[in-house]
């Protein structure tokens, strides 16, 4: 049982199966890059007033939590 409604998600589906490997590659980097740039931006208001090395070193702490070692 779905417990939240996905009225969309069949033509997502669809969508997806449409696409080439090459298609659905490049969308899964684009939503990667995406996801990246809101956790940064994310970060930064949360650090704002933090010195750009110290934030770059604190990012890639973070992303680095991130990581799935499965792989």
């Amino acid at each position: 049982m779905d417990p939240k409604p996905r009225p969309n998600h069949a033509e997502y589906i669809r969508a997806l199966r449409r696409m080439t490997p090459q298609e659905r590659l490049q969308q899964a980097f684009e939503l990667s890059d995406r996801t990246r740039d809101l956790f940064e931006q994310g970060l930064r208001e949360r650090f704002p007033d933090l010195p750009e090395p110290e934030f770059r070193a604190l990012f890639l702490r973070r992303i680095a939590l991130c990581h799935n070692a499965n792989y």
